[in-house]
């Protein structure tokens, strides 16, 4: 009988891994189904304001013409991907990303340049980075919006893809137990932490997390 227990217990929390994975998926996907959505909407009014600044020309109102132009620059940055990082599957789920946290009132820094051809695998790019991003924005949260912040920095370093994310916290200075930090929200949480382990392990990478008071700090090294 005692046997049984820990396999039991393992097939549960493959379960619960497995349930967050697709849980997770679907809602990058409807992240980035939502981003494109935008774009398509904008591109389809896009005569529509070319006709009302010419317009405005027409008539002499330059004032309107640039008070029009620079309401659609705001419009526009809310759906442009703000980042082309040379990867396809990088831009989109880093893009949807970045878009999710600027609605929430969360400052972003982001720097990415990445090869345009990766062995490793879209589906674990996408749940590496959209759970790395996924915790710093949910940890944002808890701060003023003055003082929400995120920044991202990804880097070829020879063979390896280089990820750094940082993010402010409300948190103090967080203490490992048994060399691991663990999720803050309790027991049922801190399958995406163990998600991304298992597949930085899978790729014989290297993550590195660091917790100093009012921020935190995940790093991640890809063999390429």
């Amino acid at each position: 009988m005692s046997l049984l227990k820990p396999a039991f217990r393992e097939k549960r929390i493959d379960r619960r891994i497995a349930a967050y994975q697709s849980d997770l998926l679907a809602t990058h996907y409807a992240e980035v189904e939502n981003m494109y959505r935008q774009i398509r909407g904008w591109r389809h009014d896009y005569r529509n304001h070319i006709q009302v600044l010419k317009s405005y020309l027409d008539m002499g109102d330059v004032q309107a013409a640039s008070s029009y132009l620079e309401a659609l620059s705001e419009d526009l940055s809310t759906v442009d991907p703000a980042l082309k990082t040379g990867n396809k599957m990088t831009d989109i789920i880093l893009n949807s990303k970045i878009s999710l946290a600027r609605s929430k009132k969360i400052q972003v820094e982001a720097d990415a340049h990445v090869a345009v051809t990766l062995s490793t695998a879209e589906i674990d790019l996408c749940i590496i980075i959209g759970n790395l991003f996924d915790n710093a924005i949910e940890a944002c949260m808890a701060l003023p919006e003055a003082e929400r912040m995120i920044r991202v920095y990804m880097v070829m370093k020879n063979t390896q893809l280089y990820m750094s994310f940082t993010n402010t916290t409300a948190l103090k200075k967080q203490k490992k137990v048994n060399g691991r930090f663990f999720s803050t929200k309790g027991a049922d949480h801190g399958y995406g932490l163990v998600r991304i382990d298992t597949i930085i392990d899978r790729y014989q990478g290297y993550i590195s997390r660091n917790s100093e008071d009012g921020a935190f700090t995940t790093e991640v090294l890809l063999p390429q």
